[in-house]
């Protein structure tokens, strides 16, 4: 193994790991926001609200990430939207983890029990007072350990954003190797690189779980 390698390689790889991190954190955000509305879609009595909020968690769902980001990319110019690669690879990552963490939220609600939201109703709030100081509160703190490894696979699926030439960790472990010629070198050091962010977000978001986890018990 040459070590020059390694030690010139690092600088770019650390900058492009900042690139994933940044990708997986605005995209979870996103995500967030959607999965969180498509939730209350989903538990709504309107039922155009809960078919929208279903057949958009089909379809992102049902289809491969790698595809939704080929078809928001390459798809979306022929009837003229046309958006950067780092747009194209925010939207379709936010769209799909957040079909994923709506049913989490709509999961976590449902998980709270009903006779909360009659207490508090009878004690004079509106069911959307009730919601946001009551049942939300709670059903966050249930949903936490879903959240967390929705977030986790997150930081994994922004390698799949390379394909449409977003210089990420991957992407750019493949411009570094173009130069190289060591694929194995570059490769496991890409490999060590996602693992070091990877256990730092889980051991954080473990420690959130835990400190939540004790309000929920």
């Amino acid at each position: 193994m040459d070590f020059t390698i390694i030690i010139e390689s690092l600088p770019p790889l650390l900058k492009a790991t900042l690139i994933t991190i940044l990708l997986a954190l605005v995209s979870v955000v996103f995500a967030l926001i959607l999965g969180f509305f498509t939730a209350l879609a989903r538990i709504s009595k309107i039922k155009v609200l809960k078919a929208v909020g279903s057949f958009y968690i089909s379809i992102f769902r049902g289809t491969p990430l790698l595809v939704q980001i080929f078809v928001i990319y390459y798809g979306l110019p022929q009837i003229d939207i046309e958006l950067s690669p780092i747009t194209s690879g925010i939207l379709a990552l936010s769209l799909n983890a957040g079909a994923y963490l709506s049913e989490s939220f709509r999961a976590a609600i449902l998980a709270v029990d009903k006779g909360q939201m009659e207490a508090a109703v009878s004690m004079g709030m509106t069911y959307g007072q009730a919601m946001r100081r009551v049942i939300l509160p709670q059903s966050i703190r249930i949903a936490i350990p879903t959240l967390s490894n929705t977030y986790i696979i997150l930081i994994k699926d922004t390698s799949l954003v390379s394909v449409i030439t977003v210089t990420e960790l991957l992407q750019m472990s493949t411009l570094i190797i173009a130069k190289t010629f060591e694929p194995l070198t570059i490769y496991l050091l890409a490999a060590a690189l996602y693992w070091v962010v990877i256990s730092f977000f889980t051991a954080v978001l473990d420690r959130l779980e835990k400190r939540t986890s004790k309000h929920v018990a």
